[in-house]
């Protein structure tokens, strides 16, 4: 995924909308609070010998006849990790939704490694320990299927992998499971300098049609139901899906993390361009 054209297009157009301001922790912080060479401006003061003549500002010595120098905030890189969901649910959508998960966390991880940070991708499956796929490893991360019988919720439960303390913390996943939000939540919060829940569901998973008497095979289980997809069954989900929603996004503001619900189909540009901006998880370069 590192040389797919979406995911460069965007990784060329965007970047993270991390924290502008100091995130306490050690190796996770993203600003520190000394002076250094970030682009971030933080108060003039006056040369002294030694100081990187780089950073005179010469409109300043124009005004005041004295020689000045920009300080600019130190920062640290993030420790970034990004934890896909790699159940087989997230296959649904004829492939579509599986394919722009993967865009999604690769997407993040080059976006991490553009300011310097050290990002990882996990893929939450029933392998054990579970992989962690570095920048250089995104094109094998694409071709792993998808194929869990585990649930985000029942890795988390058993402890299947550990959280890094301070760590920017980046959640891809249908969270169309059994779990209590809040709950799952605040797990995935725990001594996370930053946390962002991305929910991304195919369109049909969003927004279903009535098509009739149709068999259903659940991905996961292979169990088997016969179904009568009408109306009246399309509201009820659409009700549950709602009530779901929201308390992920409840749950999600009572831990200051960012929540955005995605359509797969939409495709990666576009979704990054309108939801994940709006949800200020990316911004324009």
């Amino acid at each position: 995924m590192r040389n797919d054209p979406e995911v460069q297009r965007v990784a060329n157009a965007c970047q993270l909308g991390l924290p502008k301001t100091p995130v306490a922790g050690r190796s996770g912080e993203l600003l520190g609070r000394g002076t250094g060479s970030s682009l971030e401006f933080q108060e003039f003061r006056e040369y002294m010998p030694g100081d990187d003549i780089r950073h005179l500002d010469w409109a300043a010595y124009a005004r005041s006849d004295t020689l000045m120098v920009r300080l600019y905030r130190e920062e640290i890189s993030p420790r970034t990790e990004i934890l896909l969901d790699g159940s087989r649910s997230m296959n649904t959508g004829n492939g579509q939704k599986a394919r722009v998960a993967v865009q999604l966390a690769s997407l993040f991880a080059i976006l991490c490694g553009h300011v310097g940070g050290r990002p990882s991708v996990s893929l939450l499956n029933d392998e054990q320990p579970i992989r962690k796929y570095e920048i250089r490893e995104l094109d094998d991360l694409a071709a792993k299927p998808f194929e869990g019988l585990r649930t985000l919720a029942d890795l988390m439960g058993d402890h299947a992998f550990p959280l890094k303390r301070q760590s920017v913390r980046i959640v891809i996943s249908d969270f169309l499971f059994p779990h209590d939000p809040d709950s799952l939540i605040r797990q995935l919060a725990s001594e996370a300098s930053t946390l962002w829940i991305v929910q991304l569901l195919s369109a049909w998973e969003a927004d279903p049609e009535p098509i009739g008497g149709r068999r259903f095979i659940d991905v996961e289980t292979n169990a088997e139901t016969d179904l009568v997809v009408d109306r009246t069954m399309i509201a009820n989900y659409k009700r549950r899906l709602t009530h779901l929603q929201e308390e992920l996004a409840r749950s999600c503001r009572r831990v200051h993390a960012p929540y955005v619900a995605l359509t797969a189909d939409r495709g990666l540009e576009a979704l990054c361009r309108d939801e994940l901006t709006a949800a200020e998880i990316l911004r324009p370069a």
